[in-house]
């Protein structure tokens, strides 16, 4: 899936995330990506970014792409 691997995540990507505490019930958050916290290429349970707004999750749909 695109959301796995870390060539397709860009800062300033409109994305959506599932924080940490949210992983059981799905619930996503959606913000601009400020960094990529991920080192590996690829990762199963999508790339881990930090949002403009400080929140922290894993990368599970990309909004836009420019």
């Amino acid at each position: 899936m695109i959301n796995q691997q870390r060539k397709n995540i860009k800062t300033g990507l409109n994305v959506a995330v599932v924080k940490k505490e949210h992983q059981r019930s799905g619930e996503l958050t959606c913000g601009i990506v400020k960094r990529i916290l991920t080192k590996s290429p690829v990762h199963p349970h999508g790339i881990k970014v930090m949002l403009e707004n400080g929140e922290v999750g894993r990368v599970q749909k990309i909004m836009q792409e420019d």
